[in-house]
Order: structure tokens, then C-alpha cells, then sequence
């Protein structure tokens, strides 16, 4: 069978762990193709909640194979703390591999990531600190060590004999920092190399074997469309490739783009967004508070912990990201978030130095400028966690949901009402 891809299709943060842990039941492999553990994804399930950030949110069932792409930025450290915690608490990560190909988080990345955001001063991005940029920076530098270079012990003395005294110039002459020493580095580095060695392989061959056989692939996308390096809120974008398209999901696991023939969409029917950035929809008053603070789980990244930006659904970033992913299904989530509200707005054009206007625009100067257009919809202010089918819901949040289909232009056939597990809505009829 084709892959499926899971993309998010906001500013990440929509819910993405909560939709691959839902359709991963169907499918033999389930793998991450993008970003690193600036990135992260909490399940509720059956053993508890848990944030994922470099794990495929497929690892719950103990039949998957989970893969972690070469498109995957990978910090060793991170990843063996995760593995160790998730056996801590029952779940076997015996089936989980990573690409040789996968670049390695170095520990001069997230010093630089961190020192260039101060020395950006208020054109900071608002980055994790994690490191996960100037890693993909070394990738298209060719600066970069891989996977398959650490679990090497000769290959990787050399690539770092070569690579640390750059970036030991680079912390010392622009940044004023200490520089690191090899010693340290490839010690502790070359540890965790043995610990990972096992799991270390040519992950594509996993995911061509698989497809070749029949069996159904998940690829797990990480953050949200509209922080891609292209198509996103340039230069409040992430430094890999999100999208469904072949330079993300089917590179970003080595495989050929023919093989993805569905994509699923994952909206909020809200929006936020963590760090910096246009926001057109942003809410600054209590509404905002009340958007983060609703529900079981309040908005606040799982990798930071910083309070996210919320604001009333924005129709024209929606839009343009169903398209340019080529969205065939969507998943909603967090539909019962909006259930105290008495009335609920819906951003569905901008206008920009007077002119109404359905895209978003490349120029951050001009998105800056986006004045939001609302068009207000009753609200139910009746709970909905407990529905399970589409008619189950208020009449009114039916007719907010259809209006989301409408204006997104792809069929909504997932609803979440929930954390857990049970807390869906699969629509017979996509809507």
C-alpha cells in the first residue's frame, strides 16, 4: 500500500502525536521525516501522557517498526534520555531504528543557536535553543556529521578532527565564547555512539521492504507547514522541511514521492503559534487566556514549556497550506477547547494597506500589516467531550465545522473532542 503522510498544517502544535498515535493502529512502519527534538508531540493513552520529541508517536504499539529519518535532525543525548524514559515506564522501544543518514545535534549547535539569537537582539526568531538550525545549517554546509560517521569510531575522530576547530573559531572570534574541547566531545559523543549502534541503519531499505510487501507506511511530519523553510512565514520559519511534499516526507525517509497517495491535514480549530512571527488572527485579551487555559490540556510547547499565542481560526493561512501540501483529508482537533464560547470569530481574508486580499503574502513586512477579516459564528457552550459521532455534536459546532471544510477546501473526516484516546470522531461522510 502507499504511504500516508501526517503534516501539520498551521505554525505546528495542532495535535499531530494525537493523529499519528490514532492511525498508526492501521499501518506496519511509522516514521519521523523532519526537524529534531525542537519539535514535540504529547499521547494520551492507556499507560499515560507522554511528550515525545524524537520518537515516532507510533512507538505505543509494540508490533510498528518505528523509524527516525534521515530528514531528522538527531541529538544522541536527547534521544537515549527518550528511549530511557518511555522503558521506564513499560513502553519497549525494541523496534525503533535510526537513518545513518540522519545529521547529529554536535553540542557547539545549540551554543551557537542560542548566542546567534541574542546577537540577533529583537530580530530573534524565537528559537527553541535546541540547536535543531544551525545542525541543519552544517547539512547544507557540508559540514555536517551523520549517524553512520558516529557508530564509526575512525570515521568519526576524523570528521570531527576536521569540523570542531571551524566551529571552535566560530564560538571564539564571533561569538567571545569558550571553545569546546575534541577530547570531551568525542568522548562523551563516542558513548553515546555505543548505546545507539544497534538501532543505527539504513532506514529507507525498512521503508521501500515494507511498501514493496504491501504493507501500510505512516510518515510522521513534526511542526506545521507554515513554518517551512519555503512556504512558510519566511524568516519566522523552521530550518527543515515539514511539508508533504517529496523534499520533505519522501526524501526526508528515502522514498519516492509516487509511493505517498494520501495526506491528512491536521488543523486546530483555533490557532497558536510559539515564537515570533506574523500572527493576523492573535488575541491579546482574555479570550486569548481563556484559548490557553481551556480544557485538559493548556497551551504551552512541549518542548519549552513557553506559552503559546492563540487566536480565532485563520482561514487563509489554512487555505494556502492545504494546497501547497495538497491536503486530501483533515483531522480537527481540539474541538471542545471552544465549548464555553457564546459566539466564536473566523479570520477569512486580511486586508493589507486597504486592499482585501485571500493569501497570505510572502513579505513579512506586509503579514505584519494584515489587518484580519472576521466572520462571526454562533457558539454551542455545551460540552462535546463525550460525542462520538458527528450528529452527536451541538447543531451549532456542526455548522462551525462544516464552515471550517468549506474554507479550508479538503474534507474533514477526523474530530477530536479529546485527549484520550477514545475522545474521536471518525465521519462516515467526509464533510
Amino acid at each position: 500500500m502507499p504511504a500516508t503522510v501526517v503534516i501539520g498544517g498551521q505554525w505546528g502544535d495542532e495535535g499531530k502525536g494525537r493523529v499519528v498515535d490514532l492511525l498508526a493502529r492501521d499501518s506496519t512502519v511509522v516514521a519521523r521525516y523532519s526537524a529534531g527534538n525542537n519539535a514535540g508531540h504529547t499521547v494520551i493513552n492507556h499507560m499515560g501522557m507522554f511528550a515525545l520529541h524524537l520518537v515516532p508517536a507510533g512507538i505505543f504499539y509494540p508490533d510498528k517498526i518505528c523509524l527516525i529519518g534521515n530528514g531528522v535532525a538527531v541529538n544522541p543525548k536527547v534521544l537515549l534520555e527518550e528511549i530511557g524514559s518511555l522503558e521506564s515506564q513499560g513502553v519497549s522501544a525494541q523496534r525503533l531504528f535510526v537513518s545513518d543518514r540522519a545529521h547529529v545535534v554536535m553540542p557547539y549547535h545549540p551554543m551557537i543557536d542560542n548566542l546567534d539569537e541574542k546577537l540577533r537582539g529583537a530580530a530573534a526568531i524565537g528559537t527553541t535553543g535546541q540547536g535543531i538550525g544551525p545542525c541543519f545549517v552544517d547539512k547544507v554546509a557540508r559540514l555536517g556529521i551523520r549517524m553512520g560517521d558516529l557508530v564509526d569510531p575512525r570515521a568519526f575522530r576524523e570528521r570531527l578532527s576536521f569540523v570542531l576547530p571551524y566551529k571552535n573559531a566560530v564560538l571564539s572570534r564571533l561569538y567571545e565564547a569558550e571553545p569546546l574541547a575534541f577530547d570531551d566531545v568525542y568522548n562523551a559523543y563516542s558513548d553515546y555512539a555505543a548505546k545507539l549502534a544497534p538501532r543505527v541503519c539504513d532506514t529507507s531499505e525498512i521503508a521501500r521492504q515494507a511498501l514493496g510487501r504491501g504493507e501500510d507506511i505512516l510518515l510522521e511530519g513534526a511542526q506545521g507547514a507554515l513554518l517551512d523553510l519555503d512556504g512558510g512565514t519566511y524568516d519566522y520559519v523552521t530550518s527543515s522541511v515539514p511539508t508533504s511534499s517529496s523534499a520533505g516526507a519522501a526524501l526526508g525517509i528515502g522514498i519516492g514521492p509516487a509511493e505517498i497517495e494520501k495526506i491528512v491535514g491536521v488543523y486546530k480549530a483555533y490557532m497558536t503559534r510559539v515564537g515570533n512571527g506574523p500572527m493576523p488572527s492573535e488575541l491579546l485579551d482574555e479570550t486569548s487566556h481563556i484559548l490557553r487555559n481551556q480544557g485538559p490540556r493548556p497551551e504551552y510547547g512541549a518542548t519549552t514549556g513557553r506559552p503559546r499565542r492563540t487566536g480565532w481560526f485563520d482561514a487563509v493561512t489554512s487555505r494556502y497550506s492545504a494546497s501547497l501540501n495538497s491536503v486530501s483529508s483533515v483531522a480537527l482537533t481540539r474541538l471542545d477547547v471552544l465549548d464555553p464560547f457564546p459566539s466564536i470569530q473566523i479570520c477569512t481574508s486580511y486586508k493589507i494597506d486597504g486592499k482585501t486580499v485571500d493569501s497570505p503574502p510572502a513579505s513579512i513586512a506586509a503579514f505584519d500589516r494584515a489587518e484580519p477579516q472576521l466572520e462571526e459564528m454562533p457558539g454551542w457552550e455545551e460540552d462535546t467531550s463525550s460525542a462520538r459521532r458527528f450528529e452527536d455534536l451541538p447543531v451549532n459546532a456542526q455548522k462551525y465545522i462544516r464552515r471550517l471544510g468549506q474554507l479550508i477546501g479538503s474534507p474533514i473526516e477526523v474530530i477530536s473532542v479529546g485527549p484520550e484516546r477514545e475522545q474521536v470522531i471518525i465521519v462516515d461522510k467526509p464533510i
